[in-house]
């Protein structure tokens, strides 16, 4: 299932406020969501659709400040919204086609990083991801800002336990690659079927053991030394295009 985690970023926990362009527009366009209020400053809300029946209040660029996290890039425009009803990894898996590309994010919690991997989900195509309920972050306006309007257009399942999410996932035909940097193998030597999961650890961490032990290749990316590693968010977008292009 997906999104029980009701989210924050100012406002009621359980109707998020999303803020910036890219991110409001594309809330108002879902018709999935929900969208209970907009604040706007009078620049921003001769571009924004905003339909008859949201709530729009007139606001100064400063007071939208106020409602959103320091420093926070709101672009003239703030909304309230509910958030996206459940998505079951069940349903998703069913409409996997033939050829596909799954993320699997074992404990990313960082708002930021998701919204960046669902914005290269998207990019490349992917059916969608899969977190752990209690360890990735909710719906909130840093995570839709950083997603930059994929929030409304990936699919995302929360599940309760990953390692039987995975498991189900292998039922449903997926090869499942774990990216890990002391891995063997390379990640162009270990895609080859036609529906692929790809599952990424917690920065430091990375995939736990009980993880690890539900994937059926563990592969590398070909960084050089020059680094030991690369941010989460870059590594789903480089392992993304190496899968759209295998």
């Amino acid at each position: 299932m997906a999104r029980k985690n009701k989210g924050k970023g100012g406002g009621n926990p359980n109707r998020p406020r999303f803020w910036g362009k890219h991110a409001v527009a594309a809330a108002l366009d879902n018709p999935d969501r929900r969208v209970h209020k907009a604040w706007a400053t009078r620049d921003a809300a001769t571009f924004m659709n905003f339909p008859p029946e949201v709530t729009l209040v007139m606001a100064e660029a400063p007071d939208l400040g106020r409602m959103v996290p320091h420093d926070a890039p709101h672009q003239g425009v703030v909304i309230e919204v509910e958030p996206l009803e459940d998505i079951w990894l069940a349903d998703l898996l069913a409409d996997a086609p033939e050829r596909a590309v799954l993320l699997v994010l074992d404990q990313v919690t960082d708002p930021h990083n998701v919204g960046a991997i669902l914005r290269t989900a998207a990019a490349f195509g992917a059916i969608g991801i899969v977190t752990q309920d209690r360890h990735s972050p909710p719906e909130g306006g840093a995570l839709a800002k950083a997603a930059s309007g994929a929030l409304e257009r990936v699919p995302w399942a929360r599940v309760v336990n990953l390692s039987r999410a995975l498991e189900e996932i292998a039922e449903a035909g997926f090869w499942r690659i774990g990216l890990a940097g002391d891995a063997k193998t390379d990640l162009k030597d270990a895609l080859g079927p036609q529906r692929v999961a790809l599952v990424l650890g917690a920065e430091g961490t990375g995939m736990r053991h009980n993880t690890k032990e539900h994937v059926d290749a563990l592969a590398r990316l070909p960084i050089t030394d020059a680094v030991e590693s690369l941010n989460v968010s870059n590594a789903a977008a480089v392992a993304l295009y190496a899968a759209s292009v295998a």
